[in-house]
């Protein structure tokens, strides 16, 4: 299979409402969508959610190097057919081995910009040989079960989202932490939710080690399944230190971006989980070769979604979350839950409970509205023959 054409979309699609944490206030989506031509005139989508905290990339220097580095290596390729017999650990990693390239300084990883290029490739092949991802990646359950997430904010705004959740019979809820108040907002997410309710805190990196201890301090009496990113990403030890102070499992996210991360953090005994995500891990491979590490290492699992994400990295996640042996927790699939319109035909949110069904169908099992790129393209840049 070769690749004859490419264009990438930065999109921005506003939220319905804004979406906070303790270092971010969101208000539409950042994704970059890679649309690839074969040329058998099949065409793939790919997603991307650069972030500077997380990889160090951001839009603009995503797209550069989406232009200058992936494009160039993906043009110049011949992709073989996918096996008869489909082993994900065979197939896949014959794509994603295409798209690495020598990091320049100042990033920690261009995740995001080749799990764009990865994901449209996959879904290339997919669907030149008409078959589903769920081929690739069996299905061990019949249905994905979400969990909810609570944007920081006021007590009262907490509660109606809470109340929202619950309403909806979501059992395991994420809320965002930020040191100021954090325990009022949370005795009021658990008095809403119910004693059986599974409630977890992410603090995306603001605490030192002595703050991160004062915060879960004041926290006693809560049932707290986990928190994640007390402290913001830098030397493991640092993490071994806070484990060996609190009672509370501890989950990296920020701390867990490449392979290397996932070595030292298991050899260090740092975390108890890992969050993955797939923009910020670098596509399905990598996500799924953390995957096998944790569970090697006896670290439980959360499969993550980037804020704003749109139906393709929520499709690609779906297919995940229902392939993987072990996974304690699943986030993303909000769709229009948070994005005013999303870009698929078929609709993504999660239904009661958080149950969310498989997708079927040729590659991950989404069809692209055209149309809403353009409208909400605030970028695009062609690639190939159409440039």
């Amino acid at each position: 299979m070769r690749i004859k054409q490419g264009t990438l979309y930065a999109l921005r699609i506003p939220f319905v409402e804004s979406f906070s944490h303790a270092t971010k206030t969101r208000v539409f989506s950042d994704s970059i969508i890679v649309r690839l031509t074969t040329e058998n005139d099949i065409v793939g989508y790919g997603e991307g959610v650069p972030r500077p905290y997380v990889t160090g990339e951001d839009v603009d220097s995503s797209l550069r190097y989406m232009q200058e580095h992936l494009w160039p290596k993906i043009a110049q390729s011949d992709f073989p057919k996918l096996p008869p017999t489909l082993d994900a650990e065979c197939c896949l990693p014959v794509i994603s081995e295409r798209l690495d390239y020598k990091k320049p300084s100042g990033i920690i990883a261009w995740n995001a910009s080749e799990a764009a290029f990865e994901l449209a490739l996959i879904d290339c092949l997919l669907k030149e040989q008409k078959i589903s991802l769920s081929k690739v990646l069996p299905p061990k359950r019949l249905n994905v079960i979400y969990s909810g997430v609570i944007t920081a904010g006021p007590k009262e705004k907490v509660a109606q989202i809470a109340g929202y959740f619950n309403t909806l019979g979501v059992r395991q809820i994420k809320v965002k932490i930020d040191g100021k108040g954090d325990r009022e907002r949370l005795l009021a997410v658990r008095e809403i939710m119910g004693d059986e309710a599974s409630i977890r805190i992410d603090a995306n990196g603001i605490f030192s080690i002595e703050e991160a201890v004062k915060a879960l301090d004041r926290l006693l009496g809560i049932r707290i399944d986990c928190i994640e990113q007390p402290i913001a990403r830098g030397n493991v030890s640092d993490l071994v230190k806070l484990k060996s102070k609190i009672s509370i499992p501890v989950m990296v996210d920020e701390s867990l971006v490449t392979v290397e991360d996932a070595q030292q953090l298991i050899l260090a005994k740092a975390c108890d989980f890992f969050n993955l995500r797939i923009s910020k891990c670098g596509g399905v491979c990598k996500t799924l070769r953390l995957a096998e590490l944790a569970n090697r290492a006896g670290i439980r699992l959360q499969l993550g979604a980037q804020v704003g994400e749109t139906a393709i990295l929520s499709a690609a996640g779906r297919h995940i979350a229902a392939y993987l042996d072990q996974l304690d927790f699943v986030e993303g699939s909000f769709g229009t839950m948070l994005l005013k319109e999303d870009i698929a035909e078929e609709r993504v949110n999660f239904g009661h409970g958080g149950n969310a069904p498989l997708f079927g169908g040729v590659g991950f099992g989404i069809n692209i509205r055209e149309e809403c790129l353009r409208k909400y393209a605030v970028q695009v840049i062609k690639c190939g023959k159409n440039e």
